[in-house]
């Protein structure tokens, strides 16, 4: 029998193949949804490597949020993400949403990292 957590790691799992086979070497921006906070990543899957990242616990963002779990900080996450992976000189990355629908906060995130400068 399915239930909500093996349908989860199942669709996560399909969109990480899916990943690999049209990433073509580029980096990944992982996202990871908790009931309280969001967190985003670069990773440089060759190396097995966390270049860049950001999260709605970072001390440069926990102040100015009301919450880390609502669309406000995930905007703040992704424009903290885009600017912390500008400095690095990283423009190209595959997003990775794990199981997570896009929508909400994963699409809130991913949009503010566009504006931000990163290209998916």
């Amino acid at each position: 029998m399915l239930n909500s957590k093996s349908l989860f790691l199942r669709r996560k799992q399909r969109v990480r193949n899916r990943l690999r086979a049209a990433a073509a070497g580029r980096l990944r921006l992982s996202v990871f949804r908790s009931s309280k906070h969001i967190y985003a990543q670069v990773i440089d899957d060759a190396e097995g490597k966390t270049l860049v990242a950001a999260s709605s616990i970072d001390k440069t963002l926990k102040d100015g949020l009301k919450t880390g779990a609502d669309i406000a900080a995930a905007q703040a996450v992704g424009k903290l993400l885009a600017t912390r992976a500008a400095e690095k000189g990283i423009t190209q990355v595959v997003f990775d949403r794990g199981g997570y629908l896009f929508h909400g906060r994963v699409k809130a995130l991913a949009d503010a990292a566009r504006e931000g400068g990163l290209a998916f």
